[in-house]
């Protein structure tokens, strides 16, 4: 399925789009740029935004990169965006995800989704021990 926007290749970049591809590919130490950075570097400054939001966030820090893949996937699944529970599907393997681990993962994201659903339409009022939790 083709998309909305050309995708624009490395050989056909701008300088400044090819400075973010080089960047992407030495980061990730990998040959090649996934399509979803290709149709973002129709408008570059977005290309450049985004691109250093997730080598901020997706880097180690509290949470390892293996869990950040793993929130991304559900949250990806959850949304419906299938390029996005792909490719960090596949990041997440990569990262060392097992297959019971994605069971598990996509089972925590309906089960949060089924939840969140119902205490919305029950408009549960939020505990107060939730509000205010005692401070250690």
């Amino acid at each position: 399925m083709a998309g909305i926007v050309a995708l624009v290749e490395y050989e056909s970049a701008s300088p400044e789009v090819r400075a973010v591809y080089d960047d992407i590919m030495a980061t990730r130490k990998t040959d090649r740029v996934n399509n979803f950075w290709k149709a973002l570097a129709n408008h570059p400054a977005t290309l450049q935004q985004v691109w250093s939001e997730v080598k901020t966030v997706m880097a180690a820090g509290a949470l390892d990169p293996l869990v950040k893949e793993m929130i991304y996937v559900a949250v990806s699944a959850t949304n419906g965006c299938e390029y996005c529970t792909f490719s960090h599907t596949a990041g997440a393997r990569a990262k060392g995800m097992t297959e019971e681990m994605l069971a598990e993962v996509l089972a925590v994201a309906a089960l949060a989704n089924k939840t969140n659903r119902l205490a919305n339409g029950y408009r549960v009022p939020v505990d107060d021990v939730f509000l205010n939790p005692p401070q250690s």
